[in-house]
């Protein structure tokens, strides 16, 4: 089972930079994520959603390549397979696009956009939904980056938020020079 952790940072640059610790963390390991999403909200108020899955790029791609194949073997039937994959490929890119850009995966929008019009101007929210991780390594971690947040929502058990809520809160003091 998947677990969804949204932090609020107190500008609009943190929640990219841990994004990219634990996308780092990810690749030693530690953590697999099954959606991410950055929200940020500019001066004026306005929000900005960066979902790391972009489903209507994804659907047209797909959609492409098999409108355009589809397309190729009706034109065979009409001796012009290069005019069959060329409309078959429009074809299936916007239909791929339609059905890409109606999809919902991961993280429900909704809870997105109406989480994301509580965080304050000028900040950042980070919403992942993770499959597995290590928690005491990540939270090592996200200590060590010295990322200063605030939970928002977590499906974490009690005991769990309050670590990372503690990880979150306090910086990793340097070692004064010998």
């Amino acid at each position: 089972m998947s677990d969804l952790i949204v932090v609020g940072f107190s500008d609009t640059q943190t929640a990219d930079r841990a994004l990219t610790e634990l996308v780092s963390l990810s690749k030693e390991y530690l953590v697999e994520l099954e959606d991410s999403v950055i929200v940020t909200r500019n001066g004026e108020g306005k929000l900005h959603v960066k979902q790391s899955v972009n489903l209507t790029a994804i659907g047209a791609t797909s959609g492409l390549v098999t409108g355009g194949l589809w397309g190729a073997l009706v034109g065979l039937l009409f001796l012009n397979p290069l005019a069959g994959f060329a409309i078959g490929g429009a074809l299936g890119a916007g239909a791929g696009a339609l059905s890409g850009s109606l999809s919902d995966y991961g993280i429900d929008d909704k809870f997105i956009k109406n989480l994301g019009e509580t965080i304050p101007n000028n900040s950042s929210a980070l919403f992942v939904l993770l499959r597995k991780y290590q928690p005491e390594r990540v939270l090592e971690e996200l200590q060590k980056a010295g990322f200063e947040g605030k939970v928002l929502r977590t499906s974490l058990s009690p005991e769990q938020e309050k670590k990372l809520q503690e990880a979150l809160s306090h910086h990793v003091q340097a070692q004064p020079a010998a």
